[in-house]
């Protein structure tokens, strides 16, 4: 099983509160948030080069 990984901080969220969502500009790359990340509206950026908050 792959490990699921914050896209902002890179830090393992399985077992954690956050949340998964398709890229809004491309909607093919998977978006995983941490808690942390989204209180803090730390930016995270999709393959496609999409930077959202």
């Amino acid at each position: 099983m792959e490990e699921l990984k914050c896209t902002s901080c890179g830090v393992g969220v399985l077992g954690k509160n956050f949340v998964r969502f398709e890229c809004p500009a491309c909607g093919k790359e998977e978006i995983i948030r941490c808690l942390p990340c989204r209180k803090n509206l730390r930016n995270y950026t999709c393959k496609c080069g999409f930077v959202g908050p």
